[in-house]
């Protein structure tokens, strides 16, 4: 794709990744065939060419309008689009970049830009999302049945093993993981505490950014990553094996700090640091697979003995397929643990949850969601699994069946 940026843009770090990106889409137009909103509404504008389009007409100068921002706005960024395409674009990386300068030039109503404040403050801080999800859950009996769907129950933690090993690894809590479910991170704390690591968590790390990055407020969020790579460094300073994400939307923001702080001189070789080391769940225990065999083994010997195997449908979150570019290991880690894996179709697409798209894109994120539904649910399984606590919590609005993570049925299995 040739390109003329304009001056506005052509000579900043952003423009000079931009104008690459663009380069390397050659119009084919495969992504359009793996696109959820194109399928959704077949508008070309609503697909990842078409918005690429839009992005180049937006960095040459062009008129840009309100038209603009909401096709950018109706992406999921779910980047199944990357996954297809065969020039390797990083569409996930330019529609960052023009948000942010769509939401300089054409602004937003008082109201949207209150709305969007007020999720991006909610959502990132679990001293008020903890009260106000409490008070949802007191009152979810009284709410009407649609609303109360939208609750999830609550959820009380096991015991969270003590640090006796010597090998040790850090998780990232999270912002609203450890209101909803806290049970996530406390499976993976005993699972690794059995093949002897320590989980350990830094209590100065705050969300990981990937809400505020994503409502565009792209300075604030630069500064939240700033604040987690000075509360991470003095433990990798001490030799913590690495970061551990549970959810695996935290998982793709992190593992992207040091491209994000590359110009910061400040922080950009810590930054690198932290992104090297922070491994997704599932890489973790794929890489510790020697000692965590003799527990799976023995689970798969007890379950096929008493003929209880869990039916599991595993829904891939798309930060953890697309984002990460991670797939299979889940399945792998529990068809070995004993479970039985039903098919999904079209497992590739969004279940709809995408961060705060299911709120600010209601319509289009409920259909979504009733197709993954449809998805999983039609193998017959006796649970659903998944990777990220925003899939997690959508997915259950939509299912009588109980949604888990993963790692809750792989902590249960190696017990």
């Amino acid at each position: 794709m040739k390109t003329n940026l304009a001056d506005f843009i052509r000579d900043t770090p952003e423009g000079k990744e931009a104008n690459a990106i663009l380069r390397a889409c050659v119009h084919c137009g495969f992504c359009t065939a793996t696109c959820p909103t194109y399928q959704l509404l077949g508008d070309e504008l609503d697909g990842p060419r078409g918005r690429i389009y839009l992005m180049k007409e937006l960095f040459e100068g062009g008129k840009v309008s309100a038209k603009t921002q909401l096709h950018l706005d109706r992406c999921l960024t779910c980047r199944s689009c990357e996954t297809t395409c065969p020039s390797g674009v990083r569409y996930g990386r330019l529609v960052d970049i023009g948000r942010a300068v769509v939401e300089k030039q054409v602004g937003r109503s008082v109201t949207e830009k209150l709305w969007r404040s007020t999720l991006d403050t909610v959502i990132s801080k679990p001293t008020l999302f903890q009260p106000l999800l409490r008070l949802g859950q007191l009152t979810r009996p009284l709410l009407p049945k649609g609303l109360a769907r939208k609750v999830p129950p609550r959820r009380a933690a096991a015991q969270w093993p003590a640090p006796r090993h010597g090998r040790r690894m850090l998780v990232l809590q999270g912002c609203v993981q450890p209101s909803i479910a806290p049970t996530i991170n406390v499976a993976m704390a005993r699972v690794l505490d059995r093949i002897g690591v320590s989980l350990v968590s830094a209590p100065k790390v705050v969300c990981c950014g990937a809400v505020t990055f994503h409502l565009n407020a792209h300075d604030h969020a630069l500064d939240i990553m700033r604040r987690n790579v000075d509360a991470w460094w003095p433990y990798v300073e001490e030799g913590v094996e690495a970061i551990v994400m549970t959810a695996s939307g935290c998982g793709v923001m992190v593992k992207e700090y040091g491209e994000l702080l590359a110009h910061d001189p400040a922080y950009s070789a810590r930054a690198k640091k932290i992104s090297e080391l922070t491994k997704d769940a599932t890489e973790i225990l794929s890489a510790q697979r020697g000692p965590l065999q003799p527990l799976l083994d023995r689970s798969a010997r007890t379950t096929n003995r008493e003929s209880r195997t869990t039916r599991v449908a595993f829904h891939s979150p798309c930060t953890l397929q697309h984002g990460q570019q991670i797939r299979g290991i889940v399945e792998e880690l529990l068809g070995a643990a004993g479970c039985q894996l039903t098919a999904v179709p079209d497992a590739h697409l969004c279940c709809g949850s995408a961060g705060t798209y299911s709120i600010l894109q209601p319509k289009l994120s409920g259909k979504l969601l009733a197709n993954k539904i449809t998805a999983l649910e039609s193998g017959a399984p006796q649970v659903i699994a998944t990777a990220n606590i925003g899939c997690l919590a959508h997915i259950q609005t939509g299912t009588e069946l109980s949604v888990r993570h993963w790692v809750e049925l792989l902590d249960e299995a190696s017990a």
